[in-house]
């Protein structure tokens, strides 16, 4: 079997179904079932069948999509509506929550976190990667770019944990959740995102809209019901693995009609820029608990993250930008994130947001504005007259 399908022809025009709607297609149509592999792993997560959301079928404002995967079901519930700063507004406080490797497992950390945010009144982003939809026993349908079928650099998840994952997912978009691309095989270093082309990236973008658009035929799970969104139209941007290769990625990215990416690595907490069109969600470089040091905005203490909030808070009010990893090995830093968005998430002028909903609020505002904003830095003590004036 080659390493990875062969890019499809024909591409249509069209910012948003692009060349990840052909390799999508493409994929699909190639996906072999091969023979089964004994599963490795083992995992009694059980999801809750009575408490899945569905799209109802016989709802005449619900779609069913493509094999029954995903559905249109209106307007994602409570999604913002961006408003333009008027003339010496201060701008608010942006706190964007995001979590990666969002697989519902014996520790239940997707859930936890989902129910966490909901709590705290945040709408957060999780970044899904197509293997959190992929069982073991069905891995050879990923081809992934320059390494041989059927493997990736973390493990494929059981039957079971689809099953709960698939289940999270729903109620994560229900509660106003972003769903985004983390990729798939998490691929680091030599032959991995770092040395990708731009076509092993857009292979990589085809087979993980594959793997939420045809789960069902992915995974066999026919009796679930679908996701109540449409991935194809609702994926809005991703972040890499390792935080690589981000020159080649940009352009799939773009091909693909995503609106930002948030693989950049140690940007300053300044106000977001764009690249190409695409905003520029990197990690932050923030305050350490010492308040001495600088240090990545991922999996920190409490105190860290406070140390971040307040230079902004009182200074220029650009985005703070927080990210965990949900490995059982961050349990402890996932509980920094709940303390932080207990903590920050119901202040005066805070609002604790997805990429997304970053992303709308920034499309709304004046540009000459966006660049006064930039030009602050952290600790400024801004006259909100003179940089959102007329």
């Amino acid at each position: 079997m080659s390493e990875r399908p062969s890019a499809p022809t024909g591409t249509p025009t069209g910012p948003r179904r692009g060349t990840a709607t052909v390799l999508t297609l493409g994929v699909v149509a190639a996906l072999a079932f091969m023979p089964a592999v004994p599963d490795q792993r083992s995992g009694p997560v059980t999801p809750d069948a009575a408490a899945t959301p569905s799209a109802d079928a016989t709802d005449p404002t619900v779609t069913v999509l493509g094999d029954g995967s995903t559905s249109d079901t209106g307007p994602q519930p409570g999604r913002p509506t961006p408003v333009r700063l008027k003339p010496g507004e201060q701008p608010p406080q942006f706190v964007v929550f995001s979590f990666d490797a969002p697989t519902e497992d014996d520790n239940h950390l997707f859930s936890r976190a989902r129910t966490s945010a909901k709590a705290s009144g945040a709408d957060v982003t999780f970044f899904l990667r197509g293997i959190d939809l992929l069982p073991a026993t069905k891995r050879w349908q990923y081809q992934p770019p320059q390494h041989e079928a059927g493997t990736a650099a973390v493990p494929f998840p059981t039957d079971a944990q689809v099953r709960a994952t698939l289940q999270q997912l729903g109620r994560a978009w229900l509660d106003g959740d972003e769903i985004a691309d983390g990729f798939i095989g998490q691929f680091c270093g030599p032959k991995g995102g770092r040395d990708w082309s731009t076509a092993d990236w857009q292979s990589e973008i085809g087979q993980g809209y594959s793997m939420v658009n045809f789960w069902k035929t992915g995974t066999g799970f026919t009796d679930l019901p679908p996701l109540p969104f449409d991935y194809q139209t609702d994926l809005a941007g991703g972040r890499a693995p390792c935080l690589e290769g981000r020159p080649n990625l940009l352009p799939a990215e773009k091909d693909a009609g995503w609106r930002y990416d948030a693989s950049s690595p140690g940007g300053t907490q300044r106000w977001p820029t764009q690249t190409d069109g695409t905003w520029d969600f990197p990690l932050q470089r923030i305050p350490d608990a010492s308040d001495a040091h600088e240090v990545l905005s991922t999996d920190r203490t409490p105190q860290t993250y406070q140390n971040a909030f307040d230079r902004v808070y009182h200074g220029s009010r650009a985005p703070l930008v927080i990210d965990t990893d949900l490995d059982p090995r961050h349990a402890p830093e996932l509980q920094s994130a709940e303390t932080t968005m207990k903590d920050l998430c119901h202040r005066d002028g805070v609002r604790c947001v997805s990429f997304r909903q970053l992303a709308d609020w920034l499309d709304a505002q004046d540009p000459t504005v966006l660049d006064r904003l930039r030009a602050l830095g952290p600790t400024s003590s801004p006259n909100w007259a003179a940089a959102v004036g007329p």
